[in-house]
């Protein structure tokens, strides 16, 4: 016969939960990265779209014939 596990009770689990380090960022770190990614993000818009790529997408849009 197998015995069955129980859950944790909730005192123990809410104990569990205090005691361990909870995962992740700390919010200067996160605040640090969002700075960072805006800014790559900003220079990148900034960039503009190539010639060539205005032109294939002129080409892409002209309606083409039945073929």
């Amino acid at each position: 016969m197998k015995t069955q596990k129980l859950p944790p009770k909730p005192a123990k689990v809410a104990q569990a939960r205090r005691s361990k380090p909870s995962p992740g960022l700390d919010r200067d770190i996160q605040a640090a990265i969002g700075d960072q990614l805006r800014a790559m993000h900003d220079s990148i818009l900034r960039e503009g779209v190539p010639d060539r790529f205005v032109d294939l997408l002129a080409r892409l849009d002209k309606p083409q014939g039945n073929r």
